[in-house]
C-alpha cells in the first residue's frame, strides 16, 4: 500500500505545474528560482549548507543541474525529544523558589520538571559528588597519622634502595604490558577507510551523541521547501525509523513525519516532514517578520533625513512642476519599502523546522 501511495505522489508531482509567479508573502509559496536564490543566500551566510546535484537520473529540470538540493552533515542531537515533553505530572511538580538579597528584596522563580530524576544521557547531570572533608589543622594531622609509604622491597621512604634491587625492564618483560593510552594508533586499510570492527563502542561515561544529515529539497506540488533527515548513532550506524522518531516531537512523529524515498536518490530512504502545512505556517511567520522589517526600514528612512541637492537645497520626492495628483503619487511611492526579501525564506524555514525536531540542531542561523 505504501508503494502504491509513493507512485501516486510521484505522478502527482510530475503533472503539477511549475510556479512562475512569486507568492511568498501572499501565500507562503516560492518559485524554483526563489528557492535557488534563498539557497544561495543560506549557503553563503552559513557555509555548513552546500548544494548537491544528486543522482543524474533523478534531476529536476526546473532546477539547475548543480543545485538540486541543499545538505548539511553531522548535525548533533544530544538528547531525545521525549526529555523535553511537559506532562501534567511535571506541571504538578512545579516549585516556587525565592532568592533574597541583603536589601531584603526577593526574586521569585518557578522551577519546572522538579519531580524528574537525573538522566544519564545529559551532559548537565554529571552525577552526585561527595563533600570534600575539611583537612585544615588537626583534621589534616589525624588523617595523615596512619599513612606510611613502603616500597615493594620493604624499604621506607627515608631509606635509599639498593640499585641492584631495581628490576630491568628488558629482563622482567615490562615493555610487553604497555598501556592502551600509549598503544599505536589504528592504521586504516587501503583507501583510507577504517573497518567497523576497529571502532570501539562508546564507554558508559561518555556522552553518546547522535548526528544527522539534513537535506532541503523543493516540492513542486506544494511549492515549498521540504526537509529530510538521515540519522546516525555515535558509531556512524544508520538509525532505524523507531530511533529517528525518538528525536521528533510527539505531536509530529508518525503523523507529519514519515519515512519516504528521497527524491534525488534511487536507493535512499529518509525521514521527511510532510510539507502540506508549510505554506500556511510560513505565510503567518513571514507576515509577522515582514511587519517588523517594514517598521525598521521606515524608521531608518526617517532618521536619514531629507535628501539635499548639489546646491544644498532640500530635494523633495516630487517635482514642483507636476500636478497635485502627480505629487501625491510620488510621495506615496517614496513611502513604499521593500520589506522582507525572499532570500531570507530558508532562514525563517529552518526556525520553523526547529520546533518539529527540537533536539536536532538544524537551525544554524540562531546568531542571524
Amino acid at each position: 500500500m505504501h508503494a502504491i501511495q509513493q507512485q501516486y505522489w510521484a505522478v502527482r508531482d510530475y503533472l503539477s505545474p511549475v510556479l512562475k509567479e512569486s507568492k511568498f508573502k501572499e501565500h507562503g509559496r516560492i518559485t524554483p528560482e526563489e528557492f535557488v536564490a534563498a539557497g544561495d543566500f543560506l549557503s553563503y551566510k552559513f557555509p555548513v549548507w552546500t548544494w548537491e546535484k544528486g543522482d543524474a537520473s533523478k534531476a529536476r529540470d526546473y532546477l539547475p543541474a548543480e543545485k538540486q538540493y541543499l545538505v548539511t552533515r553531522g548535525v548533533p542531537c544530544l538528547r531525545r525529544a521525549t526529555s523535553l515533553a511537559y506532562t501534567d505530572a511535571d506541571e504538578d511538580a512545579e516549585r516556587l523558589l525565592s532568592f533574597g538579597d541583603s536589601s531584603g528584596a526577593a526574586d521569585e522563580w518557578v522551577e519546572t520538571h522538579a519531580g524528574r530524576g537525573a538522566t544519564v544521557d545529559s551532559a548537565a547531570n554529571p552525577g552526585e559528588i561527595d563533600d570534600i572533608p575539611d583537612l585544615d589543622g588537626d583534621g589534616l594531622a589525624s588523617a595523615m597519622a596512619d599513612v606510611s609509604i613502603v616500597s615493594e622491597t620493604g624499604a621506607t621512604v627515608g631509606e635509599t634502595p639498593d640499585l641492584d634491587d631495581i628490576p630491568d625492564m628488558e629482563e622482567e618483560g615490562l615493555e610487553d604490558g604497555e598501556d592502551e593510552a600509549t598503544a599505536a594508533p589504528v592504521v586504516p586499510k587501503a583507501g583510507g577507510v577504517i573497518d567497523a570492527s576497529q571502532v570501539g563502542v562508546a564507554n558508559g561515561n561518555l556522552l553518546q551523541v547522535r548526528t544527522y544529515d539534513v537535506m532541503i529539497t523543493y516540492d513542486k506540488y506544494y511549492q515549498t521547501p521540504r526537509i529530510w533527515l538521515l540519522g546516525y548513532d555515535e558509531n556512524r550506524t544508520t538509525l532505524t525509523p523507531s530511533q529517528i522518531f525518538q528525536d521528533i516531537s510527539a505531536d509530529h512523529a508518525l503523523k507529519t513525519v514519515t519515512i519516504e524515498a528521497f527524491p534525488h536518490s534511487s536507493t535512499l530512504q529518509a525521514a521527511s516532514v510532510h510539507p502540506c502545512k508549510h505554506a500556511s505556517v510560513m505565510k503567518k511567520v513571514i507576515e509577522r517578520m515582514n511587519a517588523g522589517v517594514v517598521e525598521e526600514q521606515l524608521a531608518a528612512r526617517k532618521n536619514s533625513g531629507k535628501h539635499q541637492d548639489k546646491d544644498g537645497k532640500k530635494k523633495w520626492g516630487f517635482g514642483r512642476k507636476g500636478g497635485k495628483e502627480e505629487g501625491v503619487k510620488s510621495a506615496g511611492e517614496e513611502d513604499e519599502v521593500e520589506g522582507m526579501r525572499v532570500d531570507f525564506y530558508l532562514v525563517v524555514f529552518l526556525k520553523f523546522i526547529a520546533s518539529i525536531v527540537p533536539t536536532i540542531e538544524v537551525d544554524s542561523t540562531t546568531a542571524f
